[in-house]
């Protein structure tokens, strides 16, 4: 039987047989690690059967992710090189320029990205610098480009103008489970990660929020992980699933080559599967992906990506490597409403 593009669909290979066309809030650990600990075609499909029940499985969202300031972070995330607790050779850089994040956004826009996430190394935003933010936010609108910022914790009256200036995502990723979260991250609690969340969300900003997989945690954690996701009120829109970069310098650059990329796809399946009306984003660590693995993950239902060479500080695929990738696989990069809007305005113009 083919499986048609939102055609109703009915699965339950290897768990309890469920109806998949209303989300669900209510999940148990048990549940989740169920799933994930499946045989690997099984799980395989259905995932896919539900990623193409609710989106076209030839499609990807595109973004791209801009540091806008780096280096010198008070937290010390233990994976991250922009911590001024760790010596990975990182210089402190002052927050970039308007017109230089202008000039990165048109250039991520030329290359096809639909969306601009900008990223600055705080542990929370300075009064001195958020006006500068805020003009970031409008200009790259302006462009007919989604914005998307992660800039840490936020207080009430920032997620307010962040909302004004016309924000549409801010990203705060929890990382792992609130079990695990200590080994990885001291200075700022896993519940200030989500009472930020619920400030995002209660202003009508769309939440992005992920984590990280291969830090040593164990198939529990990730489960925990992903529970926690998967039990929100309302699933994050964007769920971006990162593999660890190590870095030296920082407490987990011993952490390399440790996780099978099997166990990385099943993750990615399984979020599928939780969220299914979520975009789930390849994110940090698809340069110790090979093609194969990717196009395992975009089957299991990963369907948004960041174009551009550098996530922050860490390497990231060649615009150009993905283009032709996609083109090996048949898939075409997906146009927002405010993208198509605005190839629609740009040929009126002309």
């Amino acid at each position: 039987m083919c499986l048609g593009y939102n055609k109703p669909l009915f699965l339950g290979l290897g768990v309890a047989m469920q109806q998949v066309d209303s989300l669900r809030h209510d999940w148990s650990v048990a549940e989740i690690r169920a799933i994930m600990a499946q045989p690997f075609h099984d799980l395989m499909f259905q995932a896919h059967g539900i990623h193409r029940k609710y989106f076209n499985p030839s499609e990807v969202q595109v973004s791209t992710l801009v540091n806008i300031k780096s280096g010198g972070c008070a937290e010390d995330c233990a994976y991250c090189s922009q911590s001024a607790r760790y010596d990975t050779g990182l210089e402190k850089q002052k927050m970039l320029a308007v017109q230089e994040v202008l000039d990165k956004a048109m250039q991520a826009k030329a290359q096809g990205a639909t969306r601009l996430c900008m990223g600055a190394a705080w542990r929370n935003p300075n009064k001195k610098d958020f006006p500068v933010v805020l003009e970031m936010v409008k200009v790259v609108r302006d462009l007919g480009m989604e914005t998307c910022m992660t800039l840490g914790m936020l207080d009430d009256e920032q997620v307010q103008q962040l909302k004004e200036a016309g924000l549409d995502y801010y990203n705060h990723n929890l990382d792992t489970s609130e079990a695990y979260y200590p080994q990885v991250i001291t200075t700022r609690s896993f519940q200030d990660r989500l009472d930020t969340i619920d400030k995002v969300r209660d202003a009508g900003i769309n939440v992005c929020s992920g984590g990280i997989i291969g830090m040593g945690e164990a198939q529990q954690d990730r489960a925990e992980l992903l529970k926690t996701f998967a039990n929100m009120s309302h699933h994050p829109d964007s769920v971006p699933i990162n593999l660890l970069v190590p870095i030296d310098g920082t407490p987990l650059a011993e952490m390399r080559d440790k996780t099978d990329p099997f166990d990385f796809i099943r993750v990615i399946a399984t979020a599928r599967i939780l969220m299914p009306k979520s975009y789930v984003r390849l994110s940090a660590g698809r340069m110790s992906l090979n093609e194969q693995a990717q196009a395992w993950c975009f089957f299991a239902g990963a369907n948004s990506i960041f174009y551009g060479d550098k996530l922050l500080t860490t390497d990231n695929p060649e615009a150009d490597h993905d283009h032709q990738l996609f083109k090996k696989l048949g898939i075409n990069v997906h146009l927002t409403a405010k993208a198509e809007m605005a190839v629609s305005t740009a040929a009126v113009s002309a």
